[in-house]
């Protein structure tokens, strides 16, 4: 393979962000494609580099076959569907019943489902399904760094300073990873993030949120809407799953967490402290960035 070509396929492979053994068994197709090409051109007289040249101009521009490509793939499956919004409605199911969000055998049973489902994906291609798991499989990362800073003055900032540095490496690694396969897969799995922050801050502020009755009585009387923002996740994921247009996943990725996370701010804004304000705008960016520099990418 001439050096020309190589490159061409890289392109081409860099550009499709569909599931790693469809890139694959796609790329090893447009390769023989262009052999057989250059092959023919060849035959016909010219050397090698010129008709490997022709060869990737009569193909067309590499982008254009991994978009072409993507539109013929981008549809998910109703069972990669399923599987997809299943942790959204894990996480509605607890909440629907006070009985199983306090009881600590259903938390290890979901916990040990997510980790498991998490480690299984990762290692198994990073299918769609996944990034949705992985979402909640980081969550305890964040939300621990958070609770750090609750501890008693002095100690907490210590504490943060030393585990945020680590949550952050693998934060940054798992996202970089995810943004090879599709920047969109980042904001999939990061959807959770600015719902269950809203949710949890707008329990109460500073002490109040730290007794344990009133934190379990607020969040039992909020727990119906609770439950109905995650359904809305799980419907949008379904929805971006089953979608072929990059643009109506992106709407249908995008809604429900904004939406769900300014209906909670505004009606609980006399709960939020400053810092759980910087919290909120700082998951809410951190959900969307991805889908902008997508949409960058794609310009």
């Amino acid at each position: 393979m001439t050096a020309n070509a190589s490159h061409y396929l890289n392109r081409f492979k860099a550009y499709l962000r569909i599931d790693q053994s469809i890139r694959e068994d796609a790329a090893l197709e447009l390769y023989s494609h262009l052999q057989d090409k250059t092959q023919e051109l060849e035959d016909s007289g010219l050397s090698s580099e010129e008709a490997s040249k022709l060869a990737m101009q009569s193909l067309g521009s590499p982008e254009l076959i991994a978009q072409q490509i993507y539109d013929t793939h981008a549809q998910g499956s109703w069972k990669e569907a399923f599987f997809s919004a299943l942790p959204h409605f894990l996480v509605a199911f607890l909440f629907a019943s006070y009985y199983y969000w306090h009881s600590v055998i259903s938390l290890s049973i979901i916990l040990s489902l997510t980790v498991g489902a998490a480690i299984y994906g990762w290692h198994r291609g990073k299918p769609v399904w996944l990034f949705p798991w992985l979402g909640y499989f980081l969550m305890p990362v964040v939300v621990t760094g958070i609770l750090l800073l609750s501890l008693p003055q002095g100690w907490g900032w210590i504490a943060a300073l030393i585990y945020i540095p680590l949550a952050v490496f693998v934060l940054v690694y798992i996202l970089r990873q995810t943004a090879r396969r599709d920047w969109l897969y980042a904001s999939l799995m990061l959807a959770p993030m600015p719902v269950l922050f809203g949710w949890f801050l707008s329990l109460g502020a500073g002490n109040e949120f730290l007794a344990s009755d009133m934190w379990i009585a607020s969040l039992h009387a909020k727990s119906p809407w609770i439950v109905i923002s995650f359904i809305a996740l799980a419907a949008a994921t379904i929805g971006f799953i089953r979608l072929k247009s990059r643009r109506h996943k992106i709407l249908s990725l995008l809604t429900p967490p904004v939406v769900i996370l300014l209906s909670v701010a505004l009606i609980s804004r006399a709960s939020i402290e400053p810092l759980g304000w910087f919290i909120l705008l700082f998951s809410l960016f951190a959900f969307a960035m991805p889908v902008w520099m997508q949409t960058r990418a794609y310009q």
